[in-house]
């Protein structure tokens, strides 16, 4: 494409781009902090039914600690006191002499909740707990239900009005939504604040995301898309101290919210892009743009050169748009795109539900929940580190495959350790953890390098919508610890493992003519299979 050959000119990645591509990465951080906070803003802890014998207002968890065996019976699955459920007697000085039994139990209406760990949760203001607990887990799913619908309403959005205004107003929304999220009176406007701000992290992310990349180029643009990796983890890591600081739930949300502001400084610093312009017919402001950046970058555009650069750039997407053009439904028409197609939706979906289930499901490892949560975005670092020299080096199958593999294979491990042995437990989640970055990231190039050319954008948008319904089912897998800890990890684990078997069926795309039509497409592949399957038969005859 006529432009791509225009960022070689102008600098693929000068200092016109890099000063771009930084201002629009640190966005991601503040969309770390929102999509991963609800671990700390919904924190969980030991809990008690209050007893009608205390005082609601003075009740404290250690306060009848004594008498926990006349207060409480013992539960079925964890061997200990109940947290649902108190025993139903007169509390009277002769029950709690011992001459009158309780023989009935009740199920709590109030409980009081221990605060060694944590001030203030979302759990504890609205009891979130017990035959409630489902309605914590149903908040995360909101929220990356929100994060479906921005990808799609965003997406749709920026390609028609621009990507700096949606932007902008994405930005706006998002320190709104924190903001009344922070104030919210009771739950249900809570969570519909929250999925409002599930919603803008796609408007702000991906859509600073696509400025940044259509101004990088083509050389570059496969390593500017895994370092813009690293500031979302650093947003993740900062999820954790930020917690630790602020020890009120409701502080805590509003503090998450705040940085936003800073971003709308970015009005005067970050232009449209170049490249949506010229496809939207505004090229007097393309040219403004391409002047700036060749201003800053030391390169000598003149006005001939930019001329016939536009030109050409014209003519090819005028020549593109005469050709046939594919829809969502050749994807499924022909056998072997249906098949890719379905194997690519399902590792997206398993790469997105083990992500977000192993970053949420920290807090139930044992140990320190904030060290686990930062040493879980930590491992991030040396992942998204690989995958810069593995991708390139061993091809995208194989990384992907291995990823999983061997993420899947640390997760499965945890069914053979010892409740006692909470270290070790921790250190394959976080091993998993690492590896399932790894495939998260290489399902992303992967995937993309699958698609035919007339179709990438749509088949990229629908593995992106199956990714979201593993998020959105990842809360209520993890809520599966409450009754065995290692249960989601090991549930993880098994699907990890399985993608990574699946991965193999698919054709490698490193150093291969990608396919741009349909019919290459159905293609890509299949001789490769024809030709392993020959040698099999050369060396068995």
């Amino acid at each position: 494409m006529a432009f791509d050959e225009l960022l070689v000119h102008l600098g693929e990645f000068g200092r016109y781009q890099k000063r771009i591509y930084l201002l629009l990465c640190l966005p991601a951080i503040s969309c770390a902090l929102h999509k991963l906070a609800w671990v700390f803003l919904a924190a969980k802890a030991p809990h008690r039914c209050l007893m009608p014998f205390e005082h609601e207002r003075n009740a404290t968890w250690n306060d009848i600690s004594p008498l926990w065996n006349m207060s409480y019976p013992l539960d079925s699955l964890t061997h200990t006191w109940s947290q649902c459920r108190r025993l139903d007697a007169n509390f009277t000085d002769d029950y709690f002499e011992g001459n009158v039994p309780a023989t009935k139990e009740a199920p709590c209406t109030q409980w009081v909740f221990d605060h060694t760990k944590y001030l203030s949760s979302a759990v504890f203001e609205w009891s979130l707990v017990c035959d409630k607990a489902w309605v914590r887990s149903a908040a995360d799913t909101v929220f990356m239900f929100g994060v479906m619908m921005g990808s799609i309403v965003f997406g749709y959005l920026s390609d028609r009005f621009g990507r700096r205004p949606i932007f902008f107003t994405s930005l706006v929304l998002q320190v709104t939504g924190g903001i009344l999220a922070g104030l919210a009176p009771e739950y249900f406007s809570f969570v519909f604040a929250r999925m409002l701000i599930g919603a803008t992290t796609s408007g702000v992310f991906l859509v600073a995301y696509v400025i940044g990349m259509e101004m990088v180029g083509p050389s570059k643009r496969f390593y500017a898309g895994v370092v813009v990796q690293y500031f979302f983890t650093l947003g993740y890591m900062l999820t954790a101290l930020l917690a630790y600081l602020i020890t009120d739930w409701r502080q805590l949300q509003i503090a998450l919210s705040l940085p936003g502001l800073l971003f709308l400084l970015y009005w005067w610093f970050v232009p449209e892009s170049a490249r949506w312009l010229l496809t939207n017919n505004r090229e007097a402001e393309a040219r403004q743009v391409l002047k700036n950046a060749a201003k800053e970058n030391n390169v000598d555009l003149p006005d001939e050169m930019l001329d016939k650069f536009l030109k050409e750039d014209t003519k090819k997407d005028g020549d593109e748009t005469t050709g046939k053009k594919g829809s969502l439904l050749d994807l499924m028409r022909f056998p072997n795109l249906r098949r890719k197609t379905f194997i690519i939706l399902f590792l997206w979906f398993v790469n997105s539900g083990s992500y977000y289930g192993l970053s949420w499901n920290t807090s139930n490892l044992g140990g320190n929940d904030f060290l686990n949560f930062f040493i879980s975005g930590a491992v991030e670092v040396p992942a998204y580190t690989f995958l810069l020299f593995a991708l390139n080096k061993y091809g995208r199958k194989l990384t992907l495959c291995g990823s999983m593999l061997v993420g899947g294979a640390a997760l499965l491990l945890c069914v053979v350790v010892p409740e006692s042995m909470s270290w070790l437990l921790i250190s394959l989640a976080m091993f998993g953890k690492m590896a399932i970055t790894a495939s998260y990231g290489a399902v992303y190039i992967f995937s993309a390098e699958q698609f035919p050319t007339v179709i990438r954008n749509a088949g990229i948008g629908i593995s992106s919508t199956a990714a979201r319904v593993g998020g959105m089912l990842a809360p209520f897998v993890n809520q599966l610890a409450d009754y065995w800890r290692p249960a989601p990890l090991i549930l993880i684990g098994a699907l990890a493992f399985s993608a990574g078997i699946m991965s193999l069926l698919l054709p490698e795309t490193l150093n291969k003519k990608l396919p741009e039509t349909i019919e290459d497409g159905e293609l890509f592949g299949k001789k490769e299979e024809k030709e392993e399957t020959n040698n099999d038969a050369e060396l068995q005859n």
